[in-house]
């Protein structure tokens, strides 16, 4: 799987739209064949910042994504809205998507 996550700064005038700002870009990306999940947060500490947390099937997948036609319309999109370049974490791992966590689980 590739994994991805990405924080985006908004300016601040954009952070209360951000989201509905990008829905076309997530709605798509979301539909490709590849693609595990696709999540938007908001940082409880910077109310102008978002962490995309991104997975994709494998590399090929990913390509298909960093390709696509609103992959490039996404860009575009947030260009105007952002304060600063993203920074991003991207990674190989060997899982397929998400699994439990071993040391919590919910009390009776």
């Amino acid at each position: 799987m590739i994994l991805i996550v990405v924080k985006f700064t908004a300016k601040p005038e954009h952070a209360d739209s951000w989201l509905e700002r990008t829905a076309p870009f997530t709605a798509a990306t979301r539909a490709e064949e590849g693609n595990l999940f696709f999540e938007w947060s908001r940082s409880v500490e910077d109310p102008h910042q978002f962490v995309l947390v991104e997975g994709f099937r494998d590399a090929d997948a990913g390509a298909a994504h960093v390709g696509s036609a609103h992959f490039t319309a996404g860009l575009e999109a947030m260009a105007p809205l952002i304060a600063r370049t993203p920074e991003i974490i991207n990674a190989d791992i060997p899982n397929e998507g998400w699994g439990p966590m071993g040391e919590l689980a919910p009390q009776s």
